[in-house]
């Protein structure tokens, strides 16, 4: 197959909110351990089903990214805004549901990472020892399964810093592992 027969996703991608669709190879995706310790120990969201423990390890992703020939990799320009947080729900919402599409197309093997923890719910039930209310919908996060999304945006000619304020414009990445 060709890459153009992916450029219908990356367009659908685009008119859903995404600034930028590119189609890379996972062999560009960078895995590395500290990644990982970071979301075990610098965000207080490991308490969500789609957090570290419960995420492919660095050692893992890497295995799962090297059994896929193609991804897309999305970019998406966050604005400052009251409506950033819900504008972002949708967005990624509507990843899903393109993961879901693609699946429909016959890539069966269609996987979209997530940018941020899952918010999906008000409380997450892992705490209590609920099931996860959503799992058709909860994905985990690229940095949750150890990506270095700094270094793969990079490496595939996207733009990111890190910010200094919270009311600065944020480029958030969401990874789709197709084939």
């Amino acid at each position: 197959m060709r890459a153009t027969d992916l450029e219908k996703y990356c367009e659908m991608a685009r008119q859903a909110g995404a600034t930028q669709a590119r189609i890379i190879h996972p062999g560009t995706v960078v895995t590395a351990p500290w990644v990982r310790l970071k979301c075990l120990h610098g965000c207080p969201y490991r308490h969500r089903y789609s957090c570290p423990p419960e995420t492919p390890t660095p050692a893992e992703m890497r295995e799962i990214l090297d059994s896929y020939r193609r991804a897309i990799l999305f970019h998406v320009e966050a604005p400052y805004s009251r409506e950033r947080g819900k504008n972002m729900v949708a967005y990624l919402d509507g990843l899903v549901k393109l993961e879901g599409e693609l699946f429909k197309d016959g890539y069966y093997k269609a996987f979209v990472l997530l940018a941020g923890p899952c918010v999906l719910c008000k409380e997450c039930g892992k705490a209590e020892g609920i099931p996860c209310r959503l799992p058709a919908k909860s994905r985990p996060s690229m940095e949750a399964c150890g990506i270095d999304v700094y270094q793969t945006a990079r490496n595939n000619g996207f733009f990111i810093e890190t910010l200094r304020e919270k009311l600065e414009t944020q480029n958030l990445y969401c990874l789709m592992l197709v084939d």
